[in-house]
């Protein structure tokens, strides 16, 4: 029987967001440049990790951000318990207005919603290549349209950016870290919900999670 735990936000002490994580990186370079049109900076390294405060973990059905320019971006998201390593599923919300003026602080301003569901990562480590991660936004009608949809491996593997951020192959305790997402369809949405799911085809599981967006005023 395959392994299974629910977070405990509490335990987490440090919170890491990587970024720019692809393994194509001709297509990665194409990407910073899409985004440097839009007033976005180049990342100073490839990938680069943001910290965040860890009390921005969440596994509530519902977050909170100022205006109506943030969205969600699917990820799979790596923890460091006192039982060894597990993953889940999570958004990197962001706010894509401050993210012109400053990346780290546009990071630093939303909630990161995960899954409360976690399953050990050695268990799906031996078909790692099988995981598929996919989001949802609301579409024409109010109907659900794929908003994202790939392999895990798009992203680097779990012990590349263990290893590019701590130097060694373990994350310390009590981190959580969130690993790098993929294009969306259809362009950018700002929707008021958001729904994830990390998909397990071998072992016939999948978390999922969702989440709505309040929009708070923005009084400049």
């Amino acid at each position: 029987m395959p392994s299974e735990r629910k977070l405990d936000v509490a335990a987490i002490r440090s919170l890491v967001v990587a970024g720019w994580t692809g393994r194509n990186l001709p297509a990665l370079e194409a990407h910073i440049k899409e985004l440097e049109a839009l007033g976005v900076k180049r990342p100073k390294s490839v990938p680069i990790f943001y910290r965040n405060a860890a009390a921005l973990l969440t596994t509530g059905e519902a977050i909170e951000a100022v205006g109506d320019k943030s969205s969600g971006e699917v990820e799979f998201v790596l923890y460091s318990l006192d039982d060894g390593m597990w993953m889940g599923v999570g958004s990197d919300h962001t706010d894509r207005k401050a993210e012109t003026i400053n990346v780290t602080l546009s990071k630093q301003m939303c909630a990161k919603p995960v899954g409360a569901t976690l399953w050990r990562y050695d268990e799906v480590k031996p078909h790692w290549d099988k995981l598929v991660l996919r989001s949802f936004v609301p579409g024409e009608g109010g109907k659900r349209r794929l908003y994202q949809e790939g392999p895990v491996t798009t992203m680097r593997t779990p012990e590349e950016l263990i290893k590019l951020y701590t130097g060694g192959d373990k994350l310390p305790g009590g981190t959580a870290m969130f690993c790098g997402t993929f294009a969306v369809h259809g362009g950018m949405s700002y929707s008021g919900s958001f729904e994830m799911e990390l998909d397990d085809p071998v072992l016939g599981r999948k978390i999922t999670h969702g989440y709505k967006i309040v929009s708070l005023p923005d009084e400049g």
